[in-house]
């Protein structure tokens, strides 16, 4: 009886755990990850920018294609290279918060993400002024806490269903075959335009991929749209996942 009452304790963690970070996870509360398939809009996500030179790289492919993305910036990269978080705002993309200095927030007190939301926007409102409400936990970590203080600064939590996992910087090949096998359309990718550990992180290949999957879904009737639209989209539907 112990022995089954301490494995069911342990499966409870686990869920838990994959529940804190699985970017579709609904346990701690609601957020958006994607519209229902079937649709053909997608929307383009970019993590853990300003990062010279790479986001403006990615800013030359999307205005190539005259695709509008959202771009999550690092409150700290912000103060660093305040003139490309300018460059994207100025291009049309939508600009969200992705905490001042990317922590994982489950491991952090309600003051702690107060502070780390709160740095960011304030970075981004002296870069580029007003931008949206949207924020994005790093590496998807949240738990009721963290939700909680987003929406009492007026933030609205944004996941995604589809990653290029680019993290590590692999092959543009890689990169486009891990998000092909999961477009259903309705969708949100998770791409990454910087790095967390430091400025200068390489997302060549990012910009590679980018320009490869962009060709790619416009020839097959899908449009690129940003986040604030596919919410708007959903709301219109009624179908989205809400907050």
């Amino acid at each position: 009886m112990l022995l089954l009452a301490g494995s069911a304790v342990a499966a409870a963690a686990v869920t838990a755990g994959y529940q804190s970070m699985s970017p579709t996870g609904q346990w701690y509360g609601k957020t958006f990850t994607s519209l229902p398939p079937g649709t053909r809009q997608i929307a383009l996500t970019y993590d853990d920018g300003p990062n010279d030179p790479h986001t403006l790289r990615l800013l030359d492919v999307l205005a190539r294609h005259n695709v509008r993305a959202t771009f999550f910036l690092i409150g700290r990269y912000v103060q660093q290279r305040p003139e490309i978080a300018r460059e994207i705002a100025q291009a049309g993309h939508v600009v969200g918060n992705h905490t001042f200095t990317h922590p994982l927030l489950i491991f952090k007190t309600e003051s702690e993400i107060r502070r780390e939301l709160s740095q960011c926007h304030s970075a981004i409102l002296e870069a580029i002024g007003e931008h949206s409400n949207l924020f994005r936990p790093p590496f998807g970590g949240r738990r009721p806490a963290v939700l909680r203080v987003a929406r009492e600064l007026g933030l609205q939590p944004i996941m995604w269903n589809v990653t290029g996992y680019d993290w590590n910087a692999p092959p543009a090949a890689v990169i486009e075959r891990k998000v092909s096998t999961r477009i259903r359309g309705g969708d949100v990718i998770l791409l990454h335009d910087g790095g967390h550990k430091q400025m200068g992180a390489d997302r060549s290949q990012t910009v590679i991929a980018t320009d490869h999957l962009l060709t790619r879904y416009k020839e097959e009737g899908y449009k690129f749209i940003t986040i604030p639209q596919i919410l708007q989209d959903g709301s219109t539907r009624g179908a989205h996942k809400s907050f």
